[in-house]
């Protein structure tokens, strides 16, 4: 097995994805984890007492501190080559069958991912709005999200299996610096460098 250590350092800030009201997150985006006790960890994670405003999203919390869980890297992973398979010239392109690829032979460490936040840097938010096309006519709403700051970094292994993934894995951490992790990637936000160390 090969293992990658990882330090992203996001170059924007990035957005919360959990809801702080802890119903919704029971019984809509917790119905998706995998099994009962990842579903027990997303609603204890997400902290919603401490958080006033109930349409809001924001982040898994851990003792109190801001984390990412590891699925959320490997949903990253699966964005990326999504996205990269198009592009001719990748090793993405020559990947068969990359979910199972990527839920099979990579594997993300620890479960749950703590946010380095600078000193003197401290979690914000940002509203935007959200337009969407209906047989109705066009509907706007607006958005809020918790946000961690560019400069944060996040320390992960990346596990591989096949040793010959390594390559892949790189260039989708690369990609980072064109379309980041979390919501509202397409404008940019949770862009990230990376380092193995």
């Amino acid at each position: 097995m090969k293992k990658l250590n990882v330090v992203l350092t996001l170059t924007e800030e990035i957005l919360g994805t959990a809801s702080s009201n802890a119903e919704i997150h029971s019984e809509f985006i917790a119905s998706k984890a995998p099994d009962a006790k990842s579903r027990d960890e997303e609603i204890a994670a997400i902290g919603a007492d401490k958080v006033e405003e109930k349409t809001m999203t924001i982040f898994h919390r851990h003792e109190n501190k801001p984390i990412l869980f590891d699925y959320q890297i490997k949903g990253f992973f699966k964005d990326a080559c999504s996205s990269l398979m198009r592009v001719p010239g990748t090793k993405s392109k020559e990947l068969k069958a990359y979910k199972k690829v990527i839920d099979g032979t990579i594997f993300v460490e620890p479960r749950m991912i703590p946010f380095d936040i600078p000193n003197g840097q401290t979690i914000g938010n940002c509203q935007r709005p959200l337009r969407a096309q209906t047989a109705q006519g066009e509907r706007i709403a607006l958005a809020n999200s918790e946000t961690i700051p560019a400069g944060t970094k996040i320390k992960f292994t990346v596990n591989l299996l096949d040793g010959k993934s390594e390559g892949v894995v790189l260039e989708w951490l690369e990609y980072g610096q064109l379309r980041g992790l979390g919501q509202w990637r397409n404008s940019g936000k949770g862009r990230f460098t990376f380092e193995v160390v």
